[in-house]
């Protein structure tokens, strides 16, 4: 940069000293290296950004960093496109051994896609980023990494064997994080994997096809009140309006629930595959639209 800058301020000097026409001339010998000086901006400028995105990657949506919280809550906005070009898969394993949503059985939410992975098995970042969190839950991830990524989602590497990265590293799409495992609540070496936008948990199928190991499209929209899943048949997004469920308190019976929600036993019936013969637990989440 100071070999551009020194015929600049040199020409300068000589301007000042000039007079009437040799100004001028001298004016319109300044035009390329005025060009120079755009060039000199146009990269200060764009080192300026791409630091301000390496040390706050989607900072339009986050309004801070934190590496206390998996799900860091933030304002969801009523609708958000994320740039899905630039990805690499996290593993080239296909196998999807548990998929995400509700399972009854367990009375629990699985918030990720779990992928049959060998332990040692080599765990890519999906995209550019920054390593929010990389720690450890005994009882729960096992060994995980959080990324934050310049698109705007997050997403949770889980039950790693080993992990490659530290918090608040940069670092590439396709960069090897961790090593796969069987670490933490897991029953068989698998990545868990999660994808969140601003603290809400989404399902991965809408962006990531493990069996064809690509993305679904260029990029994702996310609508708010919008619950969005991928028709198994057709590959393709389908909307419909997001479920809402109820918690089930002790005395509670399926009529009791359906007049407390405004629906009819049927459609309790049909929504979580129930009959008349079904026996309701406390605490388990009954789906009601």
């Amino acid at each position: 940069m100071k070999n551009l800058l020194r015929p600049i301020i040199a020409s300068a000097a000589l301007l000042i000293v000039a007079s009437g026409v040799q100004a001028q001339d001298m004016l319109a010998a300044q035009s390329p290296l005025d060009k120079q000086m755009m060039l000199v901006d146009s990269i200060a400028l764009r080192d300026i950004l791409l630091n301000e995105e390496n040390m706050f990657p989607a900072d339009e949506l986050y309004a801070e960093w934190s590496n206390d919280h998996v799900r860091f809550k933030a304002e969801l906005p009523d609708s958000f496109r994320v740039d899905l070009r630039g990805f690499v898969m996290p593993t080239t394993n296909t196998k999807i051994t548990d998929i995400f949503g509700y399972r009854p059985r367990r009375r629990r939410v699985h918030n990720g896609l779990d992928i049959k992975v060998q332990r040692g098995d080599t765990i890519r970042s999906a995209f550019d980023g920054k390593v929010r969190m990389a720690s450890y839950q005994r009882r729960g991830y096992g060994h995980y990494i959080v990324i934050r990524h310049t698109n705007g989602i997050e997403t949770v590497y889980a039950h790693l064997s080993k992990k490659l990265v530290v918090q608040d590293q940069n670092v590439k799409a396709g960069q090897p994080i961790g090593l796969g495992g069987n670490t933490g609540r897991s029953t068989g070496a698998h990545l868990h994997f999660e994808t969140l936008l601003a603290g809400k948990n989404l399902n991965p199928a809408l962006m990531f096809d493990f069996e064809k190991q690509d993305v679904t499209g260029d990029f994702y929209t996310y609508r708010k009140g919008v619950y969005q899943e991928v028709d198994r048949k057709t590959g393709k997004i389908v909307e419909s309006a997001e479920p809402l469920y109820h918690k089930v308190r002790k005395g509670e019976s399926l009529s009791v629930i359906a007049r407390k929600c405004g629906v009819s036993v049927n459609t309790l019936y049909r929504l979580n595959k129930l009959n008349s013969r079904s026996v309701l637990r406390i605490g388990q989440r009954i789906r009601y639209r």
